[in-house]
Order: C-alpha cells, then sequence, then structure tokens
C-alpha cells in the first residue's frame, strides 16, 4: 500500500529530475576539483598526438599527414593535433601533460569490455561492480567529495556505495515560475520533501543549462554548464564528462578533426567557466583503448591497444611535456604486428596524477582505487 508520503516523495522525485540533478548536496568548502572526460569508441592516441617525429609514422599514417599540417610541436617526436588550439595553450602555459602509448589493463579490441575495465579499474572484464571514481570519493575528505556525473545516469566508474548523483540538461518544457511556486508550497509543511525541491531548483539555477531539445549537445555549452556545477562553494568537485563518436573505421581525418574541435570547445569553456577555480582543477581525457598503428582501405583505423591520454588544468603547473616510454613504431617494435604497444599503464598515471593532485600518498591512494592490481606501478607524472 502506497501512503501519503511515499506518493509525494515519488512525485517530488520526478519533478525534480525535470529540473535538476536526482539528488543535491549541502554547502561545504573545497578547492580541489577533478574532473575525467572518457572518450568512448576507443580513440586514436597516434593521430591526438602524432608522433611526427618517429621515423615510421609516415609509412604508416602517410594518408593522414595533410591533416596534420599545422600540428603544434611538442618534443621532437610528438605534436598535437591542429585541432586542439586551446589545448596547445595550455601546454604553452604548462598546464598540460599528454601520457603516449598508455592502456589500461586491458588487451583486447571488445569497446564494452574495454570501457568495463577502464572504469572500474579491474583486471578483467565484470569483474567488479564498482567504479574507480567511486572508490576515489570514499578516499576524499567531505569538502572534496562531491560527485556528480554530467550524464542522463550514473556511469560504471562513478557507481559503488559513496553518494553520486547526475546531471543532464532537460528536453522537457521549462516549467512555469507559477507552477513551481506551487510545488513549493505543497511541500512547504514536510521538511524532507521541501529540502530536496530547493536543492533541486537551486542546482538547476546554478547549472543556468539551457531547455530544450539542442540542450547538452553544444560542446562549448556542456563544458559552460560543467563549469557551473563545479565552481561554487557548494559545487560539485568530482565530475564525469562522457564524449562519444571516438570509434573512427571511415574518414578518420574530418571525423576526428570536428570531434577534436568539440573536445577542445568544451575544455576551454570548462577553464573560462572555472575562471580562478582552474588553478585548483585537473582534468583527465582518455579512452578504452587506441587503434591500429596503419590506415585501411576506408581511410580510417581499427581497434588497437595503447592511445594517448591528456592530464590538463591550472593544478598541473610546470607540465607542459609528453610521458612517454616510446616503443616506437617500426614493425617489429609493434603490438601482435599491428597495434601501438603499452608501455605504460593508465591507471598508474591516474594514481600518480591523482596522489600529486589531493597530496595524498601515492601508494595508498593506488591500493584504494585500484584493488585488484596490488603490483600496480605508479608513475609520478
Amino acid at each position: 500500500m502506497i501512503d501519503r508520503r511515499n506518493l509525494l516523495a515519488a512525485g517530488a522525485a520526478s519533478l525534480a529530475t525535470a529540473f535538476a540533478p536526482k539528488l543535491a548536496w549541502a554547502a561545504a568548502p573545497g578547492t580541489k576539483r577533478f574532473v575525467f572526460i572518457i572518450q568512448r569508441g576507443a580513440a586514436d592516441g597516434l593521430h591526438i598526438v602524432p608522433p611526427l617525429g618517429d621515423p615510421g609514422y609516415a609509412a604508416l599514417r602517410g594518408p593522414f599527414l595533410g591533416a596534420l599540417q599545422g600540428a603544434t610541436k611538442l618534443d621532437d617526436t610528438f605534436s598535437l593535433h591542429p585541432a586542439l588550439t586551446r589545448t596547445a595553450a595550455m601546454f604553452a602555459a604548462k598546464q598540460a601533460l599528454a601520457v603516449h602509448a598508455v592502456a589500461s589493463a586491458y588487451r583486447d579490441r571488445s569497446h564494452f569490455d574495454g570501457q568495463d575495465i577502464l572504469e572500474t579499474g579491474a583486471r578483467q572484464a565484470y569483474a567488479e561492480r564498482r567504479g574507480w571514481m567511486n572508490r576515489l570519493v570514499a578516499l576524499l575528505p567531505a569538502g572534496e567529495s562531491k560527485a556528480l556525473a554530467y550524464a542522463p545516469d550514473v556511469p560504471t566508474a562513478l557507481r559503488g556505495p559513496a553518494p553520486v548523483t547526475s546531471y543532464a540538461p532537460s528536453r522537457l518544457p521549462s516549467a512555469s515560475a507559477d507552477l513551481e511556486q506551487r510545488v513549493a508550497g505543497l511541500y512547504a509543511e514536510d521538511a524532507q520533501l521541501s529540502a530536496l525541491w530547493q536543492s533541486a531548483i537551486s542546482t538547476r539555477a546554478m547549472a543556468g543549462a539551457t531547455e530544450g531539445a539542442q540542450a547538452g549537445q553544444n560542446a562549448a555549452e556542456t563544458g559552460r554548464v560543467a563549469a557551473s556545477l563545479l565552481a561554487p562553494v557548494d559545487g560539485a568537485r568530482l565530475m564525469m564528462i562522457e564524449t562519444t563518436g571516438w570509434d573512427t573505421h571511415s574518414g578518420q581525418p574530418g571525423r576526428l578533426n570536428a570531434q577534436l574541435g568539440n573536445l577542445d570547445k568544451l575544455i576551454g569553456a570548462l577553464a573560462d567557466g572555472l575562471g580562478p577555480a582552474w588553478n585548483d582543477t585537473m582534468v583527465l581525457v582518455a579512452t578504452e583503448f587506441g587503434r591500429t598503428a596503419a590506415v585501411n582501405g576506408t581511410q580510417g583505423t581499427d581497434h588497437g591497444t595503447a592511445s594517448a591520454a591528456l592530464l590538463l588544468g591550472g593544478a598541473l603547473a610546470g607540465s607542459g611535456r609528453v610521458f612517454a616510454d616510446w616503443p616506437g613504431l617500426a614493425q617489429s617494435a609493434l603490438y601482435e604486428g599491428r597495434d601501438l604497444r603499452p608501455t605504460v599503464a593508465l591507471e598508474g598515471v591516474v594514481a600518480g596524477a591523482l596522489a600529486r593532485h589531493y597530496g595524498l600518498d601515492s601508494t595508498r591512494v593506488a591500493s584504494a582505487i585500484y584493488p585488484d592490481q596490488p603490483a600496480l606501478k605508479v608513475h609520478k607524472v
């Protein structure tokens, strides 16, 4: 039997979903911010951070060289795709780091399995249901552990016992001010429902997101709204943003130019929106695996192994370089004769970067967020 209180609670939750995240939180101080941008679909690190100085690159990627004219040179080996203009400026300001020939513990080429291992931090697909970001939430003090997924549902990386919420701009028509006032009055006598409603309205106002069918589809708008949810004193401190469309089996040069342009706009808008808080922010951009070293017959690349990851933010002051144990692109150096060989564990990079960011012991961070990998080598990037 459903009583009046349970019915009203269900109504409040439904209405709040149309206006704001599924959960809101009380105000608490905290300065450190961390954002994980996942590239679903296996992004090609050899195209994003092309090793133009490697003599084997032109032989494998000749058809793509035209799309890389104007790439920003990072060092004698590596450059940055020309569409990543704001990202290039961050490298110049020493607020960015690229990690190359990097991979998770996964060594096959299934998107679903690879993303599961990337997000859970386990060594086998579907062996763990909790995500490494949820374990990170539990590791941090209350003022820096408010976590939010910029997605309709909580992704695997954030799932687990620690409290997490999700936010996505509503596609429903905006409610009138009169309706909002009526609902507020309806819940006024119930402390629990009134607090839920007021928190939902407050977070919606904080986001300032555009409603309607196009909401959330513009990369710069996503970055702006994400910043508006991270910047306030009582805002989120950890966030995951999902990006898709990185599975470039055909027409890769044009498709990745658009993809990377959008990623760059998202990152730029995030930095602009955070303002001074950018100096205490670290952003991780990573994918489930890379792509083949050679171009296929449809001007694309197929599923591979190692890729490149990016670390960005004012909290990385002093970086501006590429971290790599570069295996080279000679045929004899390729993994299984076809892929960039993985030489750096992504989990070790993440653990080391987070330890530095939060001022924690790196061994403690690694064992907490990657308990299934006790022998993990932590990289102090």
